[in-house]
């Protein structure tokens, strides 16, 4: 029981970190405002993580793992390479688009943060590469699509989705968003020889 209200505690301070670094930043959140967002005091913050920085480890740990667990859930319910391909990317491109803010914070606002959160973000986004990477893998594997520099393209891909991020970042329009997405999947999709309609779903 203990064991659970804690989990549950930290969860709550978690919950309450994603909020301010989404509306405010990385830099311009500090403890007080993760204190008052909460409900808990300082001290009892502290009592679960050291200071803001371990709080972004414990938050972009989180949302890692939440969007990997919702892709393989998605991916185990499409047949095929490609489908899985697909259902890959409009995953990672749905969490962006549903939560654009937290998006900028991991993709964006979490660069020149010093060493240690650089080198934990860089290794997140290798995460997400290696994702990807796996499922075109599979594609070239049973010739669903050509063969391809894998890494590369993962890579490719997620560099194509931060630059929508942070064009969204500086417009703060989020129309611009939900317009841009779709057409950048098929964009993505396109650059591997899956030809995708423009009503949004592939080919099969």
């Amino acid at each position: 029981m203990e064991s659970r209200n804690k989990n549950a505690t930290r969860e709550r301070i978690i919950e309450s970190a994603m909020h301010a670094f989404a509306e405010q930043g990385y830099h311009d959140t500090s403890m007080d405002d993760i204190v008052r967002r909460s409900g808990f005091s300082k001290g009892g913050i502290y009592f679960h993580f050291p200071g803001k920085e371990a709080l972004f480890y414990a938050l972009v740990n989180r949302l890692a793992d939440a969007l990997e667990a919702a892709a393989r859930s998605s991916i185990e319910q499409e047949r095929g390479a490609v489908a899985r391909v697909d259902a890959a990317l409009q995953t990672l491109l749905g969490m962006i688009s549903r939560h654009p803010r937290l998006a900028g914070v991991v993709l964006v606002s979490g660069q020149g943060l010093g060493p240690s959160l650089d080198s934990h973000l860089v290794k997140l986004h290798e995460r997400f590469a290696r994702f990807i990477k796996e499922y075109l893998d599979k594609a070239v594997g049973d010739g669903s699509i050509a063969a391809v520099e894998t890494e590369v393209v993962a890579y490719a891909w997620l560099g194509a989705i931060k630059q929508i991020v942070v064009r969204w970042l500086r417009e703060r329009n989020p129309d611009s968003l939900e317009r841009v997405v779709p057409a950048l999947r098929v964009l993505l999709l396109r650059s591997i020889g899956i030809e995708v309609p423009d009503s949004g779903k592939h080919a099969r």
